[in-house]
């Protein structure tokens, strides 16, 4: 077990009571489990706040978003769809994450990596912005849906 990481302690903790289940029941758990993180994930991205509920860094200012008339997006607004953010789910684990270049600029945000801003176009260090994480609420949230499937 690692020390202090809540998440292996909840691992640890709930491993032997799931291991009571059948598989299908398993299958189903880590499916519930699953949307519901990317439903609590989805909503604390449009909110813009990493899992410890600071602010995402506030964008670069730009002139093109500031001409009238532009279309005016949040960050990361069509990445936090189903079509993106992709949840799977089996007997043994549930996996949450981004597809293909949307993996790359989620993971550039992530862990603050730098990339050019467009094809060809300068580099940019971009902030570190946590878009997949665990809040407080999220831990609770997992072992709440554990509890209630395994008392049914």
């Amino acid at each position: 077990m690692k020390h202090g990481d809540p998440l292996s302690a909840l691992e640890d903790w709930v491993a032997p009571l799931l291991n009571k289940l059948a598989p299908a029941e398993r299958r189903a758990l880590a499916r519930q489990v699953g949307q519901a993180l990317r439903r609590s994930q989805a909503e604390r991205i449009a909110a813009q706040q990493n899992p410890d509920g600071s602010a995402y860094a506030a964008r670069k200012p730009s002139k093109a978003r500031q001409q009238k008339g532009r279309i005016r997006r949040t960050m990361f607004e069509k990445m936090r769809t189903a079509r993106h953010m992709r949840m799977h789910a089996d007997e043994d684990a549930v996996t949450l994450g981004f597809l293909s270049r949307t993996s790359r600029i989620a993971r550039v945000h992530q862990e603050g990596l730098s990339d050019r801003v467009e094809a060809g176009g300068p580099e940019y260090r971009y902030p570190r912005r946590e878009l997949l994480g665990f809040s407080d609420a999220e831990r609770a949230s997992i072992k709440d849906l554990l509890l209630d499937r395994l008392n049914s």
